[in-house]
């Protein structure tokens, strides 16, 4: 069987390694399926994701001149870009609210604020932010003792 890059195929895991997994594709031939190709997430055990003897479709991601065959099993999960869109265009469509134009938006009004009652603000709420700190970790607090004062 020819292999051409893009082609879907069912493979047969023969092989399991920290860096990924072997697979057998029949006629005597197999390929390689990197961690990074194994899970649309990240893969810190690959043995969460897929086991030994399990029939997984993948993508062909390339074919080597030595006939080493790289593959990816999240890519063959994927859809064509084209017909995500359009799901996603119809999708919207579909869930978009109507529109009601008898209420406008009007942003909230702000009276002018002096530079002493913002200053005010701020330190009443970085005092509050620092209490609430001292209380949950009583532990940060200094003594005096042996700390140097006299």
């Amino acid at each position: 069987m020819q292999f051409e890059v893009g082609q879907i195929v069912e493979g047969k895991i023969t092989g399991i390694t920290n860096f990924g997994v072997f697979v057998d594709l029949g006629d005597s031939k197999s390929g390689m399926v990197h961690i990074s190709e194994v899970a649309k997430s990240y893969v810190t055990d690959i043995h969460e994701h897929v086991k030994e003897n399990d029939v997984v479709k993948m993508k062909v991601l390339s074919v080597g001149d030595d006939g080493k065959i790289s593959l990816s099993i999240k890519r063959a999960q994927e859809e064509p870009k084209k017909e995500r869109f359009e799901k996603k265009v119809n999708s919207e469509r579909r869930q978009s609210p109507k529109i009601d134009n008898s209420y406008t938006w009007t942003p909230k009004k702000q009276e002018p604020v002096s530079f002493e009652e913002m200053m005010n603000r701020f330190k009443q709420t970085s005092d509050e932010k620092f209490s609430d700190l001292k209380r949950k970790n009583p532990e940060t607090r200094r003594s005096k003792r042996g700390a140097g004062v006299k």
